[in-house]
């Protein structure tokens, strides 16, 4: 198992496993605008990306976005998104990704990592706090939706 960064050459491997992380999360599949948004994350600098090979197959990836806490005056990463081929589960692939992560964040000079999943997904809250995830019981998590017109 290997964890890397990705980069452009990736992205035809990545697109069909963010494709099945939104559809996991009720979105509908769109291979297409999953090509584009992975192309565009990379080429602008949005995002890092981080991936699972597995013999010379990628079966997992994790992206973060960086953001900035006024109140601790300091950098932390939005781990957005994780996901490993339900295939190549159970092999610690996902462990592997998420530790690779916090490295990488570390030595961005971070001072955490944060991520969200749904309700539901009881598998993955179990990884997370197993490996020291804190959940958040003291903040609220509101959005507003921005519509356009």
């Amino acid at each position: 198992m290997r964890i890397r960064l990705a980069g452009q050459n990736d992205v035809p491997d990545i697109v069909p496993l963010f494709n099945a992380y939104r559809e996991f999360y009720g979105e509908k599949s769109d291979l297409d605008g999953a090509n584009t948004c992975i192309t565009e994350n990379l080429a602008l600098g949005r995002s890092t990306i981080f991936v699972c090979d597995v013999a010379d197959s990628t079966v997992g990836f994790t992206q973060l976005y960086e953001a900035f806490c006024s109140v601790e005056m300091k950098p932390f990463y939005v781990l957005y998104d994780l996901f490993v081929a339900p295939e190549s589960r159970q092999i610690g692939a996902g462990s592997a990704l998420l530790s690779h992560a916090h490295a990488w964040a570390a030595s961005q000079g971070a001072f955490q990592v944060v991520l969200e999943t749904a309700h539901t997904n009881q598998k993955a809250q179990s990884v997370y706090e197993n490996i020291g995830y804190r959940l958040d019981i003291e903040f609220r998590k509101y959005s507003f939706p921005i519509t356009s017109g």
